[in-house]
């Protein structure tokens, strides 16, 4: 990785695999990278351990822009890169650690949580000492207190503990795309398996580029690469799904474009009164269905 000044208040991260990588990782796709460090700035970001006003993936870079320093942010990466390497070499082994770090956090919030109900059980006993009345009333209003905290609590830490784990946004496709024939050509097999390749296999959104909100879709194995029309169309339907090189895409909006068309979905991909306006978002993961 190498990390690059753009501007007063930009840098840019440059994922492509130098000569002299060492062997471990040479044979790494650089988008696994892309997108390693993409979960890690955004988490980063999160803990404010990073300010950044924009984090932009793209097929090989990760663009930080909005840096108050600039110099400072480059030293952090830097720092930071053993992580994003094991996140990609042993995986396993991060999300236990980030596993861990979660639910440390949640722990610490539960033990400030019960501190909290006795200290407020304290309190009401010593209201009761003085009104028993009164301080009887206390100590249930304590209780309720104190149990809704706790079971916020408990919500928070569910929602943590889940945050990596969310669910797939299920894509309904209709696959009647005019170039299914072609696809199943290249990949040498029927179109049948071409569906069933596309509908078991988990994407996930590396960027959005090209038009606004258009995900390009990772996961399909890189022998799978699709050449893009010699002549593009000059309207593709939007709504259309389409493959071109390894990526998977869907158009947001009728536009021109040279992928293979292999299906259609009525799903909203892009929309300026959302918030926010692109439906797949990157690190987002898809599975498509049959409509």
């Amino acid at each position: 990785m190498r990390i690059r000044p753009v501007g007063a208040h930009a840098l840019l991260l440059d994922c492509t695999t130098p000569a002299d990588t060492p062997e471990a990782v040479a044979d790494i796709p650089e988008a696994a990278f892309v997108e390693a460090w993409r979960a890690e700035l955004w988490r980063r970001r999160e803990r404010g351990d990073l300010i950044a006003v924009e984090i932009v993936p793209a097929a090989r870079t990760v663009l930080l822009d909005g840096l108050p320093d600039p110099t400072t942010t480059a030293e952090q990466l830097t720092r930071w890169t053993s992580a994003v390497t094991a996140a990609i070499t042993r995986p396993d082994q991060a999300h236990a650690e980030a596993h861990a770090e979660a639910g440390a956090k949640s722990h610490a919030k539960d033990h400030a949580h019960a501190h909290a109900k006795d200290h407020a059980h304290s309190k009401a006993e010593a209201q009761a000492g003085a009104d028993a009345h009164a301080g009887a009333d206390a100590d249930a209003d304590a209780d309720a207190d104190a149990d809704a905290q706790a079971q916020a609590q408990a919500r928070n830490a569910t929602a943590e503990d889940g945050a990596d784990d969310a669910a797939d946004v299920v894509v309904p496709v209709t696959f009647d795309g005019p170039d299914l024939p072609a696809v199943a050509e290249h990949w040498g097999v029927d179109v049948p398996a071409v569906r069933h390749r596309l509908t078991s296999t988990r994407f996930r959104v590396a960027f959005c580029g090209f038009a606004p909100g258009f995900p390009y879709l990772t996961g399909l194995p890189a022998e799978l690469a699709l050449p893009r029309l010699a002549t593009p169309r000059p309207r593709v339907p939007a709504g259309s799904v389409a493959l071109a090189g390894p990526y998977a895409g869907i158009y947001p909006g009728a536009s021109p474009g040279g992928w293979l068309l292999v299906g259609r979905t009525d799903l909203v991909l892009f929309d300026v009164a959302a918030d926010p306006p692109a439906r797949l978002g990157p690190g987002t993961t898809v599975r498509m269905v049959v409509a």
